[in-house]
């Protein structure tokens, strides 16, 4: 980042700018960084400077809260799930954590999705001729539910086949109700239904309907069948009862199937489904040990759902990895033999490899164990179509065969938001193509990023993010599904709003104005987020002094 906001990368830091002897200002949007951390690439600036600045742009705040959620409705038709489920990289680019800390960009998302849940607004359609092409999708997860809702919007007939009981995928049935609860899935769903998409729940490719019937039927298709099927340990005991995969076991406890786990659980990985699985056994009253073969630092986990879960009282036992499990006479579990390991030189993931130790076994009396290592997608039925060790090899937009698109978990492993960009773009390439259009282009090319050095920190007080009620740790295992984190206030929520920089563009500061003495600012009638004066330059005596004092990094150097 540093490198893309140095002054040789065009850009100006805050000393630079007051130095500058003698220039001639222009106004430049750039591209927030939030922007560039989130795989959605949702336009985050817009959304939130909506509301900030609903007083500038004459909205009331119901005006301004539906505005916002439109604008993330337009890429995401599911911000109150991901507001409780992304692990929020936005978060992470974001510049006030130079100044204080970050935004709470999720916290703020839920309320939008929530508010919105609760006031019954419908999801935003497009205008315009979409055509007789009826689509089809296979899988109602996050990625299938997001591109079948783009076609829908623009006004296609969608049909999406499902092979389970309810629509969701990895979604409902890999994420705990303590984290989602099934009601805010189930309504944000139900907006994409009445958008005229048809849902045949227990419909399953290979099994009900061939995929060449479905080609046949439909005039493209879009696979989002993702990666349900958790793999083994690959270790001696391993078959038998008392094991289970991390999807699996999760699956069983959502769906409120009767699962026993017994009194001591070993969960195997470090990832998020290993994470839920050792919270879900634990609030089954199971004692719960997390092994994982690298340091915590490699861990790949939500950082904040570790954190849940050791206040919960699961053990987390690093730098280890099962060799074996032993088994009572009559076949339940009894230990888990595991050895020691050190981290080696970096594989191809970038981390360091774990290279056991010798002679250092370590041995855990279990009832159970979850193997929550890796997962993969079930391919059976869509065996003629492009892959790689099981996993869909796309093309251009996501095409994986003569009229078949695909995309979400079964490409690889990724956040719920990958699928659900994955989905959005899969749906604008295909409308294109039916349409004859030029494929579209990210909003955000060909703009330069912008950096903490371009912001002028001071022109903001200091003050902390918004943090929402959480249920302590007691309150979370005497209420196992009760929801963890609450949602903020509406009064914390524009107050969070009023935190943005607005990096990069216009919020109305008129500073510029103010500061110039020879009118070269004009403010405009009719404005909005970003646009809020003309720069005249015939009359500029370039002091410099507008873009001195810019706080957003909006103005720069002609």
């Amino acid at each position: 980042m540093s490198d893309a906001t140095s002054p040789e990368a065009g850009g100006l830091g805050n000393d630079e700018r007051r130095l500058t002897p003698a220039y001639r200002p222009s106004q430049v949007e750039k591209q927030a960084p939030c922007q560039a951390g989130c795989p959605n690439c949702g336009d985050i600036r817009g959304w939130i400077g909506t509301v900030a600045q609903r007083d500038k742009l004459g909205l009331t705040k119901e005006e301004a809260y539906e505005r916002a959620w439109r604008m993330i409705t337009d890429v995401n038709p599911f911000p109150s799930v991901l507001g409780r489920v992304c692990p929020h990289p936005c978060e992470t680019h974001c510049n006030r954590a130079e100044h204080d800390e970050p935004l709470a960009i999720n916290a703020m998302e839920r309320f939008l999705g929530d508010w919105a849940i609760e006031a019954d607004i419908p999801l935003p359609t497009i205008d315009g001729e979409a055509g007789p092409e009826w689509v089809g999708v296979v899988g109602a997860g996050p990625s299938g539910l997001s591109f079948a809702y783009q076609m829908a919007r623009r006004g296609y007939r969608v049909t999406v086949y499902e092979g389970r009981e309810k629509a969701g995928g990895m979604l409902r049935f890999g994420i705990p109700d303590y984290r989602l609860p099934p009601a805010v899935l189930d309504a944000e769903i139900e907006k994409i239904e009445r958008l005229g998409v048809e849902i045949e729940l227990e419909t399953a490719v290979g099994r009900d309907v061939s995929l060449q019937e479905l080609k046949q039927r439909h005039a493209a298709l879009y696979l989002g069948i993702g990666a349900q099927a958790g793999r083994g340990l690959g270790v001696p005991g391993e078959d038998g009862p008392g094991v289970w995969t991390g999807t699996e076991f999760l699956s069983l406890v959502n769906c409120g199937e009767p699962v026993d786990p017994g009194t001591r659980v070993a969960v195997i990985g470090g990832g998020n489904t290993a994470i839920d699985a050792a919270r879900a056994a634990r609030r089954l009253g199971a004692e719960v040990t997390i092994l994982y073969r690298r340091s915590r630092t490699e861990m790949p986990a939500i950082e904040h759902e570790i954190d849940d879960a050791l206040e919960e009282g699961v053990e987390l036992v690093l730098l280890a990895s099962p060799v074996r499990l032993e088994r009572q006479p009559n076949g339940d579990l009894a230990t888990l033999i595991a050895q020691r390991m050190e981290l080696g030189e970096p594989d191809d993931s970038g981390r360091r490899r774990p290279v056991p130790i010798p002679d250092s076994e370590l041995e855990l009396p279990v009832s159970a164990v979850i193997a929550a290592v890796s997962q993969a997608p079930d391919i059976r039925g869509f065996e003629d179509l492009d892959q790689d060790g099981g996993w869909f090899l796309t093309g251009n937009g996501g095409a994986v065969g003569d009229g078949v698109w695909a995309g979400g978990d079964a490409l690889g492993l990724g956040i719920a938001g990958m699928a659900i960009v994955q989905g959005r773009h899969a749906a604008e390439a295909l409308h294109a193509r039916f349409r004859g259009l030029a494929p579209p282009e990210a909003p955000e090319n060909g703009k330069r990023l912008v950096g903490a050095d371009e912001i002028i920190m001071e022109f903001h007080e200091t003050r902390p993010p918004a943090l929402p009620e959480r249920l302590s740790p007691e309150e979370r295992l005497a209420a196992p599904m009760a929801e963890v984190s609450g949602r903020i206030t509406e009064e914390q929520f524009l107050a969070e709003t009023s935190r943005c920089f607005s990096c990069g563009s216009c919020f109305g500061c008129s500073q510029c104005e103010m500061f110039c003495t020879s009118g070269c600012f004009t403010k405009l009638e009719e404005v909005g987020p970003g646009i809020y004066f003309t720069l005249t330059l015939e009359q500029c005596q370039e002091c410099g002094k507008c873009v001195e004092v810019c706080p957003c990094g909006f103005l720069e150097v002609n």
